[in-house]
C-alpha cells in the first residue's frame, strides 16, 4: 500500500505503527473490527492504522460484501437507523427502496422540500434551564442505567422522576433535552454511554448528537457528566471512562460532581 510505504519512508522503520498502536482508539468500534480483515490490506492490522488516515482500506461486511472505505468514513457511516447493515453501503443501498418507473424511462420529478419539522407542543413553558418531568422522555435504554441510578440513590438525593431539561433551542423537535439522570439542584446532567450490542450506539453521527445535547445543556447553564464505556473515548472535560457501576465508580462519580458544584453544595444532599 502506497500510504504504508510512505509512513516507512517518512518514519525511517520498517514497521512505522507497531500492532496495538491504535487498539483503544478503535475499540469503540466493535462491528468495524469485525469487518476488517488484515489479509485484505496487505497484512496490516487495524490497531495499526490512525482512525483519521487518509487511506481506502478494503473491508467486508458479515453479509461477505467487500468495499473500499477510509476509516473516517467508516466511523461516520451510522446515521439514524439502528441496524448492524447501517456499517456497509451496499446492505445500506439494497435495505432502501427503490423507485419504480412504468414504461419508457424517464426523469424522476424532484421531490419537493420537507418543511422544517413542527416543535412538539407538549413541552411546558418553563424558564430554559428548569428541570421537570417529561411526558415525552423515552425509558431507560439499559438495565446497567437502572443499576447506576438505583446505586447513586444509596448514596445521593434527587428525584428519579425527574427526566428533562428545558433548553433555548430546539433539540430535533423538542425544546427539551433527556439526560439519564439529572440532579436539579446541581444542574448537572448525568449520561451512561455504551456502544450497544451492534456497536452503533454513540459513535459516528451519534457521538455528533451527544456533542449537540452537551452543548444545548451548557448553554440552559447545566453542566454534564458521561460515564463512557466499552472503550469509548470522553467527549468533555468532566466524562468518565468506566467499566462498571460498583462502589467504587459512584464514589468516582461524586468526587467529579464535587469538582463541578463544590463540596460544600454537593455534601449537603449526600446519605
Amino acid at each position: 500500500m502506497q500510504w504504508w510505504a510512505r509512513r516507512q519512508f517518512s518514519h525511517g522503520r520498517a514497521v512505522p505503527y507497531d500492532v496495538g498502536t491504535y487498539r483503544a482508539g478503535w475499540a469503540a468500534y466493535p462491528e468495524l473490527i469485525r469487518q476488517y480483515h488484515p489479509e485484505l490490506n496487505h497484512g496490516i492490522a487495524l490497531s495499526q492504522v490512525p482512525l483519521a488516515a487518509d487511506v481506502l482500506l478494503c473491508w467486508e461486511c458479515p453479509l461477505g460484501h467487500r468495499f473500499a472505505a477510509t476509516p473516517t468514513e467508516q466511523r461516520e457511516r451510522p446515521g439514524q437507523v439502528r441496524r448492524r447493515s447501517a456499517w456497509c453501503p451496499d446492505c445500506s443501498a439494497l435495505a432502501r427502496p427503490q423507485p419504480v418507473v412504468l414504461g419508457e424511462a424517464r426523469a424522476l420529478p424532484r421531490k419537493p422540500r420537507r418543511p422544517a419539522p413542527e416543535l412538539c407542543t407538549k413541552t411546558p413553558a418553563l424558564p430554559t434551564g428548569t428541570a421537570f418531568v417529561s411526558a415525552c422522555a423515552p425509558r431507560p435504554a439499559s438495565a446497567a442505567e437502572g443499576r447506576l441510578r438505583a446505586a447513586l440513590a444509596t448514596r445521593i438525593e434527587f428525584d428519579p422522576a425527574v427526566n428533562a431539561v428545558k433548553v433555548s433551542r430546539p433539540f430535533f423537535r423538542h425544546t427539551e433535552v433527556w439526560p439519564d439522570i439529572v440532579f436539579p439542584e446541581l444542574r448537572v446532567a448525568l449520561e451512561y454511554d455504551t456502544v450497544g450490542r451492534h456497536g452503533l450506539e454513540h459513535v459516528g453521527k451519534r457521538q455528533d448528537a451527544d456533542l449537540r445535547k452537551d452543548r444545548a445543556l451548557r448553554a440552559a447553564g447545566w453542566e454534564v457528566i458521561r460515564v463512557r464505556t466499552g472503550k469509548l473515548e470522553p467527549l468533555g472535560p468532566h466524562d468518565l471512562v468506566l467499566s462498571s457501576t460498583g462502589a467504587a465508580s459512584i464514589t468516582r462519580i461524586i468526587e467529579e460532581l464535587r469538582t463541578i458544584r463544590g463540596a460544600l453544595l454537593v455534601d449537603a444532599y449526600l446519605r
